[in-house]
């Protein structure tokens, strides 16, 4: 039996692949700006703050300087944080420890919990040592109006020039998706959860 003749689905590959080649070429010419960005990782899908921490471990390996706050979090230890606070003891890490609101069911504590993280995520904004810093479950904080919209957006806005932020949760407003460099969002597809399987350590938390 003689052997497919695969010249030419390889010679269409080959001119495919040499297109897509110079498209992309020419978009990295095009992106010659270099100044810090900010990402909104938003939708109601899982793995946004897991994606954020996967930016923070990228930075680390080059060696850059991080800074995490997170809103909304849970009392109980998160394994990113215990990986964060044990291996790498440089990172600021500050955490709002109330609880998720729906626990708390205290509006007035909450929002001034939320002051309190708010002014270490405007100290870090405010550092060009900082090369990354992620603001986890910030979106919360602006769909409850636990801080000023307009004071929070600011704070993005005048952040040093080099440095990129990374905001998660759902919603959030549309203000903040226009400040925004990328906006990618998560959908919810299918969600072990939904199906009665319990929140697996070292996956879900």
């Amino acid at each position: 039996m003689s052997k497919p003749d695969h010249s030419d689905s390889s010679d269409q590959h080959n001119d495919t692949m040499k297109k897509r080649k110079t498209q992309i070429d020419a978009g990295i010419v095009r992106a010659g700006e270099e100044r810090g960005v900010m990402i909104l990782l938003t939708g109601n899908g899982k793995g946004k703050s897991s994606s954020a921490f996967g930016m923070a471990m990228r930075s680390l390996g080059y060696g850059f300087r991080v800074g995490i706050i997170q809103f909304i979090k849970g009392k109980q230890l998160s394994g990113e944080e215990l990986f964060i606070r044990e291996k790498h003891p440089e990172v600021y890490f500050e955490q709002m420890a109330t609880g998720f609101t729906w626990d708390s069911q205290d509006r007035t504590g909450d929002i001034a919990a939320a002051e309190a993280t708010w002014a270490h995520a405007q100290k870090l904004l405010q550092d060009d040592r900082y090369h990354l810093v992620i603001l986890d479950e910030l979106t919360y904080m602006l769909a409850y109006s636990y801080l000023d919209e307009e004071m929070v957006l600011n704070a993005l806005r005048s952040r040093p020039e080099q440095q990129s932020v990374v905001v998660t949760g759902r919603g959030g407003g549309e203000a903040l998706r226009q400040l925004a460099d990328t906006v990618s969002e998560l959908r919810d597809v299918k969600h072990a959860f939904k199906s009665g399987i319990k929140a697996r350590k070292g996956v879900d938390y």
